[in-house]
């Protein structure tokens, strides 16, 4: 315990990263906090039954707030670290919470969801890039990915919560699991003081000897020797020499040559997660059943209960398959799985809806009434919508921003692409309820066509980095190829393209070790802290 956290809990990534994912559950949270009372009568008692304009903008405070949250995080990142980033980010969730759970009208309810978002929009920022730093490359992939599934838990329990609240009367069907998110918060906070701090962000601060020892206990043993610890050493040092020796980061930096396009696609990648139309499926899943014919308010719930479990269940498959597939696949096959069952949802709803009106709702919707089986075809391309973004596209798009940037402004760049995240999230939610009242089906079709849109944009521009280092990813961006992605061969980055990439210390061979450490012009001396500049040679020079 002398090193300032758990050597035990240290030689594990998968703890580490799973742990830090708790972050992730904060967002899930916060999104079924809304949905789940929707339609709940003293809900809408306590806060004057708002409008579809009023409701948009209570649900928009959060991604408002997160918005905000991921800038302020960058700093906070590169200054305190990546883990009391992350402890940051819980706390200012529990202030967040208290006053959700105190509010007495929309002012103040407002209010506690915009401090909440920025307490998630540091989460989703920093978690991200704090798994990819202590992760191996083979499996940066499945720990990353591990965030999302935290948010679908997230997103699943606090629903089946908020189910279980429903059948008390009065404020207390609300109150009770706005109040319950806390417990997570003070989880994660408490615990995160037993894990490492990234080793990455140590050598870009000069703390050589902890970031050795930790990347010693993350993928060593606890084995400084071990030839992937002394590899990876030799990279990141190799990597932080190059970011001392160019000028102050700011930025600006973002926009220099060949820096622009990364920032383009971890802005992107995350734009289009949002532009989906995964968040008319999930913060309004409600009113899309209700449109859809299924009425009565504990038939509704149940209905979207059985999404939320889906979403878990098929994020988790991802983890599975995410490294093994890689990320260029899975963006394109989500996108047209998309656009196609949104295509279908648009299509039944304007063949069979009408303007009408349903028991417990205010005003005219659109409606399908007397259709049972187009009713449950909607439910069901509901379903499998949710199901083709939690399989392909939900997880990478939170894997992919927090690998494709260099050290020196992976806080900044990142922080810049989760904003994004976070700012279409927050038109969405307040654009939405507006749209299903004014436009109603043709707004799957708006989505549905944003979703392959997206499609074409991928398959020129988003290079694989699956299986590949964070510092051999570099060469992927120095290939150039920026519209004609496809062309990328899957060996750039690896030094041989006949070495399968490093997956366990045990399977290493001295040979790959030697040609990558030869490989670098300024390379350090893994047993040292000072560096040392190495004649550049390959192993066909030698030969």
């Amino acid at each position: 315990m002398g090193k300032g956290y758990n050597t035990a809990l240290a030689s594990n990534p998968y703890v580490v990263g799973s742990f830090a994912c708790i972050g992730g559950s904060l967002f899930g949270m916060d999104i079924s906090s809304m949905s789940g009372v929707l339609n709940n009568p003293s809900y809408a008692a306590t806060f004057s039954s708002p409008s579809s304009t009023a409701q948009g903008g209570i649900v928009a405070a959060m991604p408002g707030g997160s918005t905000l949250g991921a800038i302020i995080a960058s700093d906070l990142a590169d200054r305190l670290g990546r883990r009391w980033t992350i402890i940051t980010s819980a706390c200012v969730w529990i202030v967040g919470c208290v006053v959700q759970c105190a509010s007495v009208d929309v002012a103040m309810l407002v209010t506690g969801r915009v401090i909440s978002g920025i307490a998630v929009g540091i989460a989703s920022m920093i978690v991200p890039i704090y798994q990819s730093e202590v992760a191996p490359p083979t499996i940066r992939g499945r720990i990353v990915t591990l965030q999302l599934w935290a948010v679908t838990w997230g997103i699943t329990i606090q629903y089946f919560v908020e189910f279980a609240c429903s059948y008390i009367d009065g404020p207390a069907s609300f109150r009770i699991p706005w109040g319950l998110q806390i417990i997570p918060a003070i989880i994660l906070a408490a615990g995160m003081l037993l894990f490492p701090e990234s080793p990455r962000w140590l050598a870009d601060h000069d703390r050589f000897d902890e970031a050795l020892a930790i990347l010693a206990d993350l993928h060593g043993r606890g084995d400084a020797q071990t030839p992937l610890v002394q590899l990876e050493y030799a990279e990141i040092c190799a990597q932080v020499d190059a970011g001392h020796k160019e000028p102050k980061r700011g930025w600006l930096d973002l926009l220099a040559p060949g820096m622009a396009r990364r920032v383009m696609l971890g802005c992107s990648v995350q734009m289009w997660s949002q532009l989906s139309g995964i968040n008319v499926m999930m913060y309004y899943i409600v009113y899309v059943f209700e449109g859809a014919g299924l009425t009565g308010r504990r038939g509704n719930l149940t209905a979207d209960s059985i999404q939320y479990v889906l979403n878990t269940a098929l994020t988790f498959c991802a983890t599975l398959y995410i490294d093994r597939w890689g990320r260029r696949p899975m963006l394109l096959l989500g996108t047209l799985l998309m656009g196609f069952w949104l295509m279908l949802v648009g299509g039944l709803q304007g063949r069979y809806g009408h303007w009408g009106t349903i028991e417990g709702v205010n005003g005219q919707i659109w409606v399908m009434t007397g259709h049972e089986y187009a009713t449950r075809a909607v439910i069901a391309c509901s379903y499998l919508f949710v199901c083709s973004f939690a399989a392909t596209v939900g997880p990478v798009c939170w894997t992919y921003p927090a690998e494709i940037f260099p050290i020196r402004v992976r806080a900044k760049a990142v922080a810049l692409a989760i904003a994004t995240d976070w700012a279409c999230n927050f038109a969405l939610a307040f654009a939405v309820p507006p749209s299903l009242a004014n436009i109603a089906y043709k707004t799957y079709f708006i989505f549905g066509t944003i979703n392959f849109v997206a499609f074409i944009h991928i398959f020129f521009c988003f290079p694989e980095t699956a299986k590949r280092s964070l510092e051999e990813i570099e060469e992927i961006f120095a290939q150039g190829h920026a519209y004609t992605a496809w062309r990328i061969s899957k060996d750039v980055g690896f030094k041989n393209a006949e070495q399968t990439p490093v997956v366990e210390t045990e399977k290493v061979s001295p040979e790959y070790v030697l040609e990558k450490e030869l490989s670098f012009t300024h390379a350090y001396q893994p047993q040292t802290n000072s560096v040392s500049y190495v004649e550049s040679m390959s192993l066909g020079d030698n030969a």
